[in-house]
């Protein structure tokens, strides 16, 4: 259940105000992208994250109230979602439930700008990941992220060395930084949810790391990379009403 995301997210020093969804998917045509919608929607209930229209970017505007009925901490925000598949009327909907629609592809470098930022990213490609630690890449700043999606672990597993620090550097930088939390299995939601993490940054654990791994903040090119598993910004998606 989303309840089950609470644990981890009561880890980081400041609970999530805004939240930021990629790659959802055609949840109109795709069984799987409806329960990652629901389950969404669900989440933010848990969280006491509020949605609704307003912003220009798609993130909280107006006043917060001092509390909320869950979590005093959690005030509520608004949610922003992405992806270049997103229909015409897969659009409309998701207004018709009072969420909002980033106006333009990100490919993932979306700076929290000071607020605790969630990031729902289930099945993203691992570029997308990478573009948001470069994008916040500092110890104030990502320790300002949580994220919901792949899991760094088994990203880690999976590719060679080499790989990961050529194509993923930013991801391959931060592991000796990063909590995670797998979220619980369903014999029903497998292929939705398998390999999804809760991932928080706690701030002690980055200021640990080398002076060093700061230094370098060269923006991802990903000329080297084989399998790049996002659409870049204006390629577009084919997407049918």
């Amino acid at each position: 259940s989303a309840g089950a995301v609470r644990a981890p997210l009561s880890g980081p020093a400041e609970p999530p105000a805004c939240c930021v969804c990629y790659g959802l998917g055609r949840f109109g045509r795709c069984p799987a992208a409806r329960y990652q919608l629901a389950f969404l929607l669900l989440l933010l209930d848990e969280l006491r994250v509020s949605t609704g229209a307003g912003g220009s970017a798609g993130i909280s505007t107006g006043p917060v109230p001092a509390h909320s009925a869950l979590s005093p901490q959690v005030p509520p925000a608004r949610c922003a979602l992405f992806d270049p598949a997103f229909s015409a009327r897969e659009a409309a909907a998701l207004r018709a439930l009072g969420l909002c629609l980033l106006p333009e592809n990100e490919e993932g470098k979306h700076g929290v700008e000071g607020s605790a930022t969630l990031f729902y990213m289930v099945h993203c490609g691992k570029a997308l990941y990478n573009n948001l630690l470069w994008s916040n890449w500092s110890p104030a700043a990502l320790s300002k992220l949580v994220i919901i999606g792949n899991s760094f672990r088994g990203i880690e597993e999976r590719l060679l060395s080499r790989i990961l620090e050529r194509d993923y550097s930013y991801i391959a930088k931060v592991l000796k930084g990063v909590e995670e939390v797998a979220l619980p299995s369903h014999p029903r939601y497998l292929d939705t949810f398998n390999d999804t993490s809760v991932h928080w940054f706690p701030l002690d654990k980055l200021q640990e790391l080398s002076p060093e791994v700061w230094d370098c903040v060269e923006e991802p090119m990903y000329q080297d990379c084989e399998d790049l598993e996002i659409i870049r910004k204006g390629e577009g998606a084919t997407a049918k009403p």
